[in-house]
């Protein structure tokens, strides 16, 4: 707790996203109880009442340094949740309880954020008893958050076909493979690896190194790195809406 006066009935609710080189995952915390009904049965996203003295990207931004230890991460704001329902008596209880205020309902504000998913941060999540979970795995959440799971996730999924935001999540130096799982996990499809690989090319938006992978039992493929002078002011990504072909 802090100083800080609360809001009584605004909050954030962040839906961060990352990429084990894999599938793609989403950060779960445990609802903050000593209550062991609630330990291992209920997850939640990562979320918070704002404060009286913050803007609402203010108080995502803080909700998202909290869950990854982070700072200046990729954060878009979704939805508005104002359902006078969304909020079950008993879990208002608790939320009243918990942050010393006293309200009928809770209006949240859905954020996503994008983060690279390494080892250094998966250790850090789990410090705090987070868990990365593969989004597909995800069927059951606190409230309404399955609702702000989902429609984050939609919003993703649109951004990335228009924008440069999929190698928010790819290392420094990538694969095209790398590229390729990210966005089929992002988008839940299986593209053509060689029309993937010809058409990824044609656009330019890889610069090519001198380095190839390390440590792999596979034959080691070359690394790339984003070609950031074909974007333009706003991120923009030439080309990358060839993907919805395969939608």
């Amino acid at each position: 707790m802090n100083n800080v006066q609360t809001n009584s009935a605004i909050s954030v609710d962040c839906v961060i996203f990352g990429f084990d080189g894999a599938g793609l995952k989403v950060l779960l915390v445990r609802r903050r109880t000593a209550d062991p009904l609630y330990h291992d049965r209920e997850l939640k996203l990562p979320g918070a009442m704002i404060r009286e003295n913050e803007t609402l990207p203010e108080a995502a931004a803080r909700v998202l340094e909290g869950a990854t230890g982070l700072k200046g991460l990729y954060l878009k704001q979704t939805t508005i949740f104002s359902d006078p329902h969304r909020v079950d008596e008993d879990e208002l209880k608790w939320i009243c309880q918990y942050h010393g205020i006293s309200t009928d309902r809770v209006v949240t504000v859905g954020y996503y954020a994008l983060v690279k998913l390494d080892r250094g941060l998966e250790n850090f999540t789990a410090k705090s008893g987070a868990v990365w979970r593969n989004v597909d795995d995800v069927h059951h959440l606190i409230m309404d958050h399955m609702d702000i799971l989902s429609d984050a996730l939609t919003a993703m999924q649109k951004d990335i076909l228009w924008s440069d935001i999929a190698f928010r999540m790819l290392p420094k130096k990538f694969t095209v493979r790398q590229l390729q799982n990210l966005f089929e996990a992002v988008l839940g499809i299986e593209i053509d690896n060689r029309n993937f690989r010809k058409k990824i090319f044609s656009l330019s938006l890889l610069q090519e190194t001198d380095e190839i992978e390390r440590n792999v039992r596979h034959k080691p493929a070359r690394l790339y790195t984003l070609n950031r002078s074909v974007f333009g002011r706003k991120g923009g990504a030439p080309g990358l809406h060839f993907l919805a072909s395969w939608l």
